[in-house]
């Protein structure tokens, strides 16, 4: 082994790696930025607001302590506490969402571009499972007070099989994970893509192809 690759080892033991490599969101440089979600200037985050003018109330959400209604199509729903919700998480590089399930109730597949997922299970059971990139589906039936992970970027999804309702909490590796369902993204895109995409794709008709889009549509 070379001394620079020796160095480099050494560096990785007592350094670590660059922030970039171990935190999906950028690196705090002070106590706290609140975001100003007014500000009109853009960047990769949000602006600070002036400390002068932070409020305990920016580090506050009480979003998260009722069920939300899954009386939908796929008898779920997902409330966020991000950085839009929690302005005092801007930097921090974590947020949370409730999941609420119905009986069958879905979250249907989806991936989380900047973010990996863990799943806490409050109540009833859920069917969990992500897709690898060579396509083998890692799944399990986790039940209350158990946790599952879900690796950033992965095609993932949760699924109430019992009885009851159930719900459960997640915690993200960013203040702002984004969520981009696969049907959706797919079939309700706007523009909408290409009925000959699709047909290919899936290998079905255009008329399988407009039925699924007529579903989608946002109401």
């Amino acid at each position: 082994m070379t001394k620079s690759a020796l160095l480099f080892c050494f560096l990785l033991l007592f350094v670590g790696p660059p922030p970039c490599s171990i935190a999906a969101d950028p690196e705090l440089l002070q106590d706290f930025c609140v975001a100003d979600l007014n500000s009109s200037v853009k960047l990769n985050g949000f602006a600070c607001k002036a400390p002068a003018n932070v409020t305990a109330a920016d580090f506050f959400f009480a979003g998260l302590a009722t069920p939300g209604a899954t009386n939908n199509t796929m008898g779920s729903l997902v409330t966020g506490a991000n950085v839009e919700k929690i302005p005092g998480l801007n930097t921090l590089g974590v947020s949370l969402s409730r999941l609420d399930f119905a009986p069958g109730g879905l979250n249907p597949p989806h991936t989380h571009p900047r973010a990996t997922e863990v799943v806490f299970v409050l109540d009833g059971a859920l069917d969990v499972g992500f897709i690898t990139t060579g396509n083998k589906l890692v799944a399990k039936t986790i039940g209350k007070g158990e946790v599952f992970v879900f690796p950033r970027g992965l095609v993932h999804y949760q699924k109430n099989n019992g009885a009851e309702p159930a719900a459960a909490i997640s915690a993200f590796s960013s203040q702002l994970p984004g969520t981009q369902s696969i049907a959706a993204a797919l079939f309700a895109a706007s523009p909408t893509v290409p009925d000959n995409v699709l047909t290919k794709a899936f290998q079905v008709g255009t008329k399988e192809v407009e039925k699924i889009k007529s579903r989608l549509v946002p109401k």
